[in-house]
């Protein structure tokens, strides 16, 4: 919702400022112009990205519009939830989470924390770690580096389609150039004109740069920037799962393997400790 807010600040500050100056809002729409720029940076996107990308981008696109997901209520589902899944693990041995881990969405304990099992990412994540806690046979420092790894290729595929947007944003001032040079080039075929149609080709030409620059800074830049925000808190997360596996790992009580994941939560986010603690006490009684 901030993000319609943000679009809505830029177009009225930039078409109420025009109005105020005298402008005439219609001087500020060539269909030529428009076709130059937008075709471009198309171009320039379909030449530059694979497809994989592209499509990502385009799942990508509504984030920038909806609140993220990331937020207190579902880090501390998942602290409850890894918490439950230790303490089944520590009373009855690590066997008995392994129906839990291998079917997720059929599991009784992940089916209490709907909001997580929409991040199917980060549950197979998740899981997929929790099974090599099961097997054995993996140190935990090799467990947190194989951990570590994961979290790396999942940010750098995650930076991919963002990229995307950083290049045309950085290309789109040169594309405006472009196309107020074709502006000029068919001024200068009219410039045996009436002088009124040489101001409106003029206008028009101008007109290619200021789109150009206005697209570049006003929205497909910041649209890059807050998909990197996103993207940044979705790395956090993975983080903070990693955490408290690789201390449950090494042996910690499972209240203290929360905790380390707690840690990882920015300050805005992050749950107290007794706000944990009530939390996890209240499943220990629930299952009692």
């Amino acid at each position: 919702m901030i993000a319609l807010i943000g679009i809505l600040v830029v177009l009225g500050s930039v078409v109420g400022g025009f109005t105020m100056g005298g402008g005439q809002l219609l001087a500020l729409f060539h269909v030529s112009e428009i076709v130059v720029i937008c075709g471009t940076a198309l171009g320039t996107v379909l030449i530059s990205a694979p497809l994989p990308a592209i499509m990502a981008l385009g799942k990508k696109m509504p984030q920038l519009v909806q609140p993220s997901p990331f937020s207190k209520p579902l880090y501390l589902d998942a602290l409850k939830m890894m918490y439950e899944l230790f303490q089944i693990a520590r009373r009855d041995g690590l066997v008995a989470i392994e129906t839990h881990i291998e079917g997720p969405s059929k599991s009784s304990v992940f089916k209490k924390y709907p909001a997580l099992l929409k991040h199917h990412h980060a549950v197979t994540f998740l899981c997929d770690s929790l099974r090599l806690v099961l097997v054995g046979s993996v140190p935990p420092h090799d467990l947190e580096q194989l951990m570590d790894s994961e979290i790396d290729v999942h940010h750098e595929a995650e930076q991919r389609p963002i990229a995307i947007l950083t290049k045309v944003s950085d290309g789109l001032p040169g594309i405006g150039i472009v196309a107020a040079v074709l502006g000029i080039v068919i001024t200068m075929g009219a410039i045996a004109g009436p002088i009124t149609q040489i101001g409106e080709h003029v206008a028009a030409a101008l007109t290619g740069t200021f789109l150009g620059v206005l697209l570049a800074y006003g929205f497909v830049g910041p649209m890059a920037g807050g998909l990197e925000h996103h993207a940044a808190a979705e790395a956090r997360f993975y983080g903070f799962l990693k955490a408290s596996v690789v201390a449950f790992a090494k042996g910690f009580p499972p209240i203290v393997a929360v905790e380390f994941s707690r840690r990882e939560i920015y300050a805005d986010d992050r749950p107290t400790f007794a706000e944990m603690e009530a939390a996890c006490k209240a499943l220990k009684g629930k299952a009692t």
